[in-house]
């Protein structure tokens, strides 16, 4: 496996294959790089060179006790792209991922980077407060860290039917709550647990505000986890060159219940 190093020691592990223009992929939460298998196959199969890595405390990545926020996350990224040297690439950050993307961005630039995507993304913000009044509320959050520390196993196998929109009535898949809590088992309670303050309260309005490439901002209007109205519509409004995509219908696991359509989305716009 490869790993890259970042600037306090932690080891980062990352995939890469293919060859032409990168696409690097930032996952949600608590997943792993495991989460894009889709997108990288499809897109290395039409001339593209795909990145994903396992952010620190989740999947095959080192789980230290220090360093569990949005900030090391996007410098953790930030020695990925710079120890593969990558330019002109197309971050694409799904969830937590896309805050991580956009984090990276308000702190490193885009000098290596042509276009964005970001997908159910976190961004602004997500959680109620005094300047975000109708976010979602903390309980929520709260009861999110509780089942974390109660029975993060258990709760692995019963978040996927919010995750994907099954206690909705749309058609259970096995495999795909096997994969999320096998992916949400393979990372470190510890880290898991303080990610989901990362996820919930970072406010990335500055952030999106330094974002100066093309971007494509993709979301169901029936995602449940990150609610469009929140989150999608107001990045698109601070983003400067941003084009909003409604997936009508979608839930908050684009990539696998969209895969079909996001991929040739995110084709199109990787050509345009």
């Amino acid at each position: 496996m490869s790993f890259v190093t970042a600037k306090d020691g932690t080891s980062i592990h990352y995939r890469e294959y293919g060859e032409g223009q990168p696409f690097v992929f930032a996952h949600g939460w608590p997943l792993n790089a495991d989460a894009w298998d889709g997108q990288m196959l499809f897109l290395a199969n039409n001339g593209f060179r795909v990145i994903a890595h396992d952010r620190r405390g989740h999947g095959r990545s080192d789980q230290p006790a220090s360093g569990n926020d949005m900030d090391h996350y996007a410098d953790d990224l930030a020695a990925v792209m710079d120890a593969l040297d990558l330019k002109d690439a197309i971050l694409v950050g799904h969830s937590t991922g896309g805050g991580e993307v956009t984090r990276y961005v308000g702190r490193h630039g885009t000098s290596r980077v042509a276009k964005m995507v970001l997908i159910g993304a976190v961004t602004p913000v997500m959680a109620k407060g005094p300047n975000n009044p109708d976010g979602v509320p903390m309980e929520v959050f709260d009861g999110i860290r509780k089942a974390v520390l109660d029975n993060r196993s258990g709760f692995y196998m019963t978040f996927p039917d919010t995750f994907f929109g099954w206690d909705k009535g749309r058609a259970e898949e096995d495999g795909l709550r096997m994969a999320f809590w096998s992916q949400g088992m393979a990372g470190c309670a510890y880290a898991q647990y303080l990610c989901v303050e990362q996820f919930s309260e970072s406010d990335f309005t500055e952030d999106l505000k330094r974002i100066d490439v093309p971007t494509l901002i993709i979301h169901g209007d029936d995602d449940q986890v990150v609610p469009i109205d929140i989150t999608a519509r107001k990045a698109a409004a601070i983003v400067a060159d941003a084009t909003l995509s409604v997936y009508e219908g979608a839930t908050h696991a684009i990539p696998a219940q969209e895969q079909d359509r996001l991929n040739q989305d995110l084709l199109a716009f990787a050509r345009s």
